[in-house]
């Protein structure tokens, strides 16, 4: 199985890939992970890609491509995967059409993750990471048990500057404009599904597994 998730961000879908893959085994592609990695480690790309994360914007167009090449191309053409955040945009999307024509496989469904705004601002802004490492909590969905301490490792909790209630606001903005597009892109190609994202994590992964199932039969 070969699966693309597109939606807002804070629409899940981070959790539900790494849910998915684990129960399908499949390969999780997370560009947004694999970013986020580079500019805590100030590699190359990580320098490239700072800039725009610190301000909202989507990375530029050619260092994604870079990476999803290069991850794609390590992967047997037997190797199921689940793209986590790529394509954002038309451009993306040819890109990642053409890569797979020359690969010869192909994306067996396309996840639009569907969410208010108002739930994206509510899940985002309230996200806190522990700078030691790593391990995420919500001050309202799943708090420590000492607020701004890390529950692992003792280490001091903080907040992302793109997770900042005005950096969310502008990253939706984006997302509407950029993104959006795509769902009439996939179902042109009848590859797009569209899930209600509302609810807590196991009722929306119900909805993906049933989505997933009615499109097979």
């Amino acid at each position: 199985m070969r699966l693309i998730l597109i939606g807002p961000p804070g629409s899940g879908k981070g959790t539900q890939a790494k849910m998915l893959a684990d129960e399908k085994g499949l390969m999780h592609i997370s560009t947004g992970d694999m970013l986020r990695e580079a500019i805590a480690e100030g590699t190359d790309a990580g320098l490239r890609a700072k800039a725009a994360v610190e301000q909202g914007h989507l990375v530029d167009d050619d260092l994604l491509f870079e990476i999803v090449r290069d991850q794609l191309g390590e992967l047997g053409k037997e190797q199921g995967f689940i793209l986590d955040g790529f394509p954002r945009n038309l451009a993306q999307a040819r890109f990642l059409d053409e890569l797979l024509r020359q690969m010869g496989i192909g994306i067996d469904a396309v996840l639009l993750m569907d969410v208010p705004d108002e739930t994206v601002i509510r899940r985002l802004s309230g996200r806190r990471v522990c700078s030691r490492c790593g391990k995420e909590y919500h001050v309202e969905f799943s708090p420590p048990r000492t607020p701004g301490v890390c529950d692992l490792c003792g280490g001091a909790l903080f907040q992302r500057e793109d997770d900042r209630p005005e950096k969310v606001a502008r990253r939706l903005e984006v997302y509407k404009e950029m993104t959006l597009p795509l769902r009439e892109f996939y179902r042109r190609n009848d590859a797009l599904i569209t899930v209600d994202a509302e609810g807590d994590i196991q009722e929306v992964y119900g909805r993906i597994c049933e989505s997933l199932c009615s499109a097979r039969d």
